[in-house]
């Protein structure tokens, strides 16, 4: 490339690559020493001594680098005799010195290049020729890591609240006190020392803040319709240390389906968000281990929130933003939260195999009466103990409050579906456990059949 410059940009050229290459800090002493050799041959007489001025500190240290000789084998793959290192590096210019483990290399002024072992190794390898260097393929044992297959995996999670019309989002871990005291008024979560800004002043306890400004931003873009969830650490202040708790969180609001001419314009409500969650409840294949509660909730509309237990343990929550919340985030529709623990999601069963009946179904419904303070998903888990082996199926398909029933009232509509493996049954079995349902429902709930 050189010989093709002019003789200006030719010297402009090597000034770059010697600044590239570093300067030898040495070359002045050669350079006067020189000098005045060819002044001596010149007119002869004695030199005097050469008078040097250095700042400290302005010089660079030239530091000795040490390489080990079981180095060479292991990281070149090749074994060379000490006499050629040694051939090899003083051929560079460098001092050569053996020791017991290989040598001590003292490196020239002009090798800025050469600073730790890997450099000297990287000259023998140069030198010797990269084409001489043996080819070897690397071995290693690989292990595969167990999984457990009751485990369901963070991708199948997002991929189905995708498929549920849901977008992911990242937000800060970061969050305004005032909003995350709203959520969690009983913690007080870790302050930074040094925050970004003030409304990112300490660490969340919660999701929720995150993903609410998320909404906000995007509702104040014009996109009235929002489906979030993000997965993520919850940092809750221990008395030893600080948990983190992996922890699932979803937002709805808007519109109950995307504009179009096949279905009717509705805004989503708290049974959407439910059956959503319900929905990613049953991927773990145990869903009659959830349980929704109704609770009073920090921050939730007090008739519209519940806690949610699996086994008896509180596991997260799901509900409506209370209004005075709403109002003050800036929220012109009404918008619906969950907040789960991650673990209690993901931890799933085993599928197992179970042969098809042959045998036809038999469904019988039932409409009865209770007070409203009963709690279906309560009198649906008596209704199944009470039922029998036979029941395979029991769904909750009708609540009716209104017109015929007392204010304090309300109907419920189930429906119960048997069958058995061995054989059909016959009306005497669908009655016999008919029958028993509603003495539990006429002794514990004070129900009556509705015709």
């Amino acid at each position: 490339m050189e010989k093709h410059l002019s003789g200006e940009k030719r010297q402009l050229f090597r000034r770059l690559a010697a600044i590239e290459r570093g300067v030898d800090f040495q070359l002045q002493r050669r350079a006067i020493e020189r000098a005045s050799k060819l002044l001596l041959d010149i007119v002869g007489g004695e030199p005097g001594p050469v008078q040097e001025t250095v700042s400290e500190g302005d010089l660079p240290e030239r530091p000795e680098v040490s390489l080990r000789a079981g180095r060479i084998d292991r990281l070149l793959g090749f074994s060379l005799p000490g006499a050629e290192v040694e051939r090899i590096l003083s051929g560079l210019g460098l001092g050569v010195t053996s020791t017991e483990d290989g040598w001590t290399c003292t490196v020239p002024s002009w090798r800025f290049d050469i600073l730790i072992e890997a450099d000297l190794l990287e000259e023998l390898a140069r030198v010797y020729g990269y084409n001489r260097l043996p080819v070897t393929r690397i071995r290693a044992d690989l292990v595969m890591p167990s999984q457990q297959e009751s485990r369901l995996s963070r991708r199948a999670l997002r991929r189905h609240l995708a498929a549920r019309d849901y977008r992911e989002a990242i937000t800060y871990s970061f969050v305004e006190p005032k909003l995350q005291q709203v959520f969690d008024p009983e913690l007080s979560p870790v302050a930074l020392t040094n925050p970004i800004s003030a409304d990112m002043a300490v660490m969340r306890t919660s999701l929720l803040p995150g993903l609410l400004g998320a909404v906000l931003r995007n509702t104040n873009r014009q996109r009235p319709r929002v489906r979030l969830f993000e997965t993520g650490l919850r940092f809750l202040p221990g008395e030893k240390e600080l948990r983190q708790v992996p922890t699932l969180g979803m937002v709805v609001t808007g519109a109950r389906e995307e504009e179009g001419w096949t279905t009717a314009a509705s805004a989503a409500d708290f049974y959407d968000i439910k059956g959503d969650l319900e929905s990613l409840l049953a991927l773990t294949r145990t869903p009659h281990d959830f349980t929704f509660e109704p609770a009073s909730l920090p921050g939730l509309h007090p008739g519209q929130a519940a806690r949610v237990a699996k086994q008896g343990r509180d596991v997260g929550y799901v509900g409506a933003l209370h209004p005075s919340v709403n109002a003050e985030l800036g929220f012109t529709g009404q918008v619906y939260v969950c907040e789960i623990a991650l673990d209690a999601v993901l931890e799933g069963k085993v599928p197992e195999f179970r042969e098809i009946s042959k045998f036809p179904e038999v469904r019988r419904d039932l409409s009865v009466v209770v007070d409203k303070s009963v709690s279906s998903a309560e009198l649906m888990e008596n209704v199944r103990a009470a039922a029998g082996s036979y029941l395979t199926d029991l769904r909750l398909f009708d609540v009716y409050e209104g017109k015929g029933i007392d204010p304090k009232r309300k109907s419920l509509a189930l429906g119960l579906t048997f069958r058995d493996q061995s054989r059909t049954l016959d009306d005497e079995d669908v009655n016999l456990a008919v029958g028993q349902v509603i003495d539990l429902l006429e002794k514990n709930y004070k129900a009556e059949l509705r015709n």
